[in-house]
């Protein structure tokens, strides 16, 4: 195997000092009652930072926002109770002597009418579509855009106080940002809508508020993917010109770090390179990049073509992953389901101890080990 010292390198931004370029991805695991996260959700973070992740990324956490919620027993990053939780939480991973940043998240048009926080609400988006052509939802006012806007904001400035190091802005996946920048489902007619550029004024006016929240050396995050949950093929750009045209205003606005969602992180972005999506927007903004997607495994998330269910994602190798690490196409790794299966990945691969990894089996969703 091709050395893995690579991951085990220092990495620091701003105010956050990693010990390696090991991230946890964030991945929703919905064991958090009334939203507020328990002795449970500390120690699942806990024992990952003991296992030597340097900086963990937690499952997405609802901004305080009445119709930002889309799915029960998710923790909030709003309210005296959840944020008692997170601090908890927090405290619990730096003394493992890990580091720690919330997804900041709202759902947007994907919101069904009867979870909680907020009880009959519809889901909200920039044209009130979960998916393209389907109006099903509230199409969100101006004064919507400010409300979300300063919620994220106000999550941020709270995350901050009780001590995360780091804020990550889930614009990915579908859910509410993505829903703006994606044509199929933003058909606004106003400043929000039109094209590429436009639809990115919603994000670009979260992340300059946060960092007026957040001041200048708190780092913030931002995943964003290309694929949606309703149209897996989706893509917002199609060249590294149109890439670029994208990225640059969000970089200018703040952002520190691209978290740039794959579903297979050993795809290239484009013809005529090898270089995957965080290694586009590495070279293209020159700022960090985490690059995810089956980290460690066999399979991805979905099961394959021709298969009814998924079938176990054996631990795979590393070599693809450090060879681009040595390259340094991109800076951090998010690692998964891999560390779902096993809470010690990281010093079990800095220790040379893959033969005693575990395989990744859908039976460990559910209960939070």
């Amino acid at each position: 195997m091709t050395t893995a010292n690579s991951l085990f390198k220092p990495f620091s931004l701003g105010s956050m000092e990693l010990p390696n370029r090991i991230a946890m991805a964030p991945m929703t695991r919905s064991f958090s009652p009334n939203n507020v996260p328990n002795d449970k959700v500390v120690e699942y973070y806990r024992r990952r930072a003991a296992g030597g992740v340097g900086l963990i990324i937690t499952e997405g956490t609802c901004i305080g926002h009445k119709a930002a919620s889309g799915y029960p027993d998710v923790p909030l990053i709003a309210g005296e109770e959840a944020l008692a939780g997170w601090k908890k939480v927090v405290d619990a991973v730096h003394a493992e002597g890990g580091k720690i940043a919330p997804q900041l998240w709202h759902v947007g048009a994907i919101r069904k009418p009867g979870v909680e926080p907020g009880g009959d609400l519809p889901g909200y988006g920039p044209s009130g579509m979960a998916v393209p052509g389907k109006v099903t939802g509230h199409e969100m006012t101006k004064e919507d855009i400010d409300e979300v806007v300063a919620a994220f904001a106000q999550a941020a400035k709270d995350a901050k106080a009780v001590g995360f190091d780091a804020v990550e802005i889930h614009a990915a996946h579908g859910y509410l940002i993505d829903q703006f920048f994606w044509e199929g489902t933003n058909q606004r007619t106003d400043e929000y809508g039109g094209d590429l550029a436009q639809r990115s004024r919603f994000a670009i006016e979260i992340v300059q508020a946060i960092r007026e929240a957040v001041g200048p050396d708190f780092p913030i995050i931002l995943r964003w993917s290309q694929w949606k949950q309703q149209d897996y093929t989706a893509r917002l750009v199609e060249t590294p010109e149109e890439l670029d045209a994208f990225l640059k205003p969000l970089s200018d606005a703040g952002v520190d770090i691209f978290h740039c969602s794959t579903r297979r992180f050993w795809e290239p972005e484009f013809d005529g390179s090898d270089l995957n999506l965080a290694g586009w927007t590495r070279k293209l903004t020159g700022k960090p990049c985490i690059t995810v997607g089956s980290v460690g495994l066999s399979n991805e998330f979905l099961p394959k073509p021709g298969e009814a269910s998924f079938q176990a994602a054996e631990p795979a190798s590393l070599d693809n992953l450090l060879q681009r690490m040595d390259n340094d196409e991109f800076d951090l790794v998010a690692v998964g389901r891999a560390l779902i299966a096993n809470p010690s990945w990281a010093n079990m691969v800095k220790e040379g101890r893959l033969e005693e990894l575990k395989a990744y089996e859908q039976a460990a969703l559910t209960s939070l080990d």
